[in-house]
């Protein structure tokens, strides 16, 4: 997949087939966007082209940011669209500026001008330009008067289950990875640097890996503990992370920190993934180190049973 950080450096390419969105998730409704672009290219020699934007509308614009979290960031979303089988993904950099675009301004500059497409997918929910006045009524009108395909592709569902970003955040924040995971179609992770703790870990036979995400947006699932995979350096580890406040021992600011079974590296500073497969409890307060150790040795057999 090529990545265009400037829409003017996009080359000529032939019948394009393009789609517009945030993608934030890149789950399995945004897939099978994907899937019918790719559908639609393969029926007639074209290369399908992403249009997506950074930082988010929502960010730059100052709605409600105290709340705004996303389910990937940036270089994961990228990541996730260059595994979708995407040919060309062109970042726009989302300014006040931009947005004061009309729906028509951007899609004839950008779009018809530029891109050129020969045929639009878009979801069934799809909105864009100033106040999001752009819809498919819209689009359809741009399709006569432009002369391109459009194709809307309709909500996706998992067990009359309506896939989307939102409902995906919404299990996430209520701790239900396994249902997010299944919306998703891949595991939710977290990527950070490993931090210094207070070795309180390491001295009941737990010893954890704290990391810090160095992103405020990045959407952290509910305070729990966690069957996990951990991957560092290209290898896969079993594992379980507590994402809390450690009332036993502390009550101190959110941690997110995980016990990486079968390891012994001193990893500070190195950047690990924490993939959340299944919540196994909710965290709570023990009455002494030896009820937390015990209750750790039970939570260890069920990640084990579980992954």
């Amino acid at each position: 997949m090529k990545v265009y950080e400037n829409i003017d450096a996009f080359p000529d390419v032939k019948n394009p087939v393009l789609t517009i969105g945030t993608f934030d998730g890149v789950h399995i409704g945004h897939q099978a966007i994907f899937n019918k672009m790719k559908e639609e290219a393969a029926k007639i020699g074209g290369e399908t082209v992403v249009i997506t934007f950074y930082p988010h509308p929502r960010i730059v614009l100052g709605l409600d940011n105290s709340q705004l979290r996303f389910i990937n960031r940036q270089n994961k979303k990228i990541e996730l669209l260059k595994k979708s089988g995407i040919d060309h993904l062109i970042v726009i950099k989302f300014t006040k500026e931009f947005s004061l675009k009309s729906s028509e301004e951007f899609f004839k500059d950008l779009v018809i001008d530029i891109i050129k497409p020969a045929i639009v997918v878009i979801g069934y929910d799809h909105h864009f330009g100033k106040n999001r006045e752009g819809n498919f009524d819209l689009l359809e009108k741009y399709s006569e008067k432009y002369n391109f395909k459009l194709i809307q592709v309709p909500a996706q569902s998992i067990d009359e289950i309506t896939v989307s970003s939102s409902k995906i955040r919404k299990l996430l924040e209520a701790g239900n990875v396994k249902e997010a995971n299944r919306l998703l179609g891949y595991v939710y992770s977290i990527t950070g640097k490993v931090v210094k703790g207070k070795s309180i870990g390491k001295d009941i036979g737990f010893p954890t890996a704290n990391i810090e995400t160095g992103d405020e947006y990045k959407l952290i699932a509910a305070v729990g503990v966690y069957a996990c995979l951990i991957e560092y350096k290209g290898k896969v580890y079993k594992g379980m992370s507590n994402i809390g406040f450690r009332p036993t021992i502390d009550h101190g600011a959110l941690t997110i920190e995980v016990n990486i079974f079968d390891f012994d590296q001193q990893i500070y500073d190195e950047e690990i993934t924490i993939f959340f497969v299944e919540r196994l409890r909710n965290e709570k307060k023990f009455e002494s180190l030896d009820a937390l150790v015990e209750q750790l040795h039970k939570d260890k057999e069920h990640t084990l049973t579980i992954l």
